[in-house]
């Protein structure tokens, strides 16, 4: 993974203002869980994620992730970015030393005009492919059925979370800003393991 400021990194400061997105406002981002001490993170590091998406996901290639330099950076992340076209973006929160995902995120920036329809059709199947790179029992059919879901709870919402075992489901929804689609992992308590362990 390369160092790299990219440029549209000022269009998503510009456009992004929910806390899952890296461009989020001091106070907003604060709020983020994934930058909280202590926050887990995938057993999954950013370069084994993207080989396993596009071995799994052929029609959805995902490029190399570069790092983008943020001086508001916690000293325990890494963010980076792979940009997959002109309005579409997979971004990630990695754990510095291991790389290790703590947030793995898409953001969509609408566009406007006969290509809308497409392109938005193009950012669903990302999002959809993402969730079934974290919970790989999910058909194609389960995972667009659970981001419409998401979507729908999250409609308007600048930040809209859902729990699913270790999973945590993020919609960040700022209309023709953009819209970001997160999956993040979360640190079960040992008493819902033990009470898991007991049943």
């Amino acid at each position: 993974m390369k160092t790299r400021r990219y440029p549209f990194l000022l269009l998503l400061a510009i456009c992004l203002s929910g806390p899952t997105a890296f461009a989020a406002e001091p106070e907003a981002a604060a709020a983020a869980p994934y930058l909280l001490s202590g926050a887990p993170a995938f057993d999954q590091s950013i370069s084994q994620f993207r080989e396993k998406f596009n071995q799994d996901n052929p029609t959805l290639p995902l490029g190399e992730f570069r790092a983008i330099d943020t001086r508001r950076d916690n000293l325990n992340l890494t963010r980076a970015a792979s940009k997959i076209n002109e309005n579409l973006y997979a971004s990630t929160a990695l754990e510095r030393g291991t790389m290790k995902i703590k947030s793995m995120q898409v953001t969509w920036l609408p566009i406007q005009g006969p290509e809308q329809k497409a392109a938005k059709a193009k950012a669903m199947e990302y999002m959809s492919a993402m969730i079934r790179n974290f919970s790989p029992g999910l058909t194609p059919e389960q995972s667009q059925k659970k981001l419409q879901a998401l979507l729908a709870s999250g409609k308007d919402k600048h930040y809209y979370a859902e729990t699913e075992g270790p999973i945590r489901y993020v919609v960040a929804d700022n209309g023709e800003k953009g819209l970001t689609f997160a999956v993040e992992p979360i640190k079960l308590a040992l008493s819902d393991s033990l009470e898991s362990g007991n049943k």
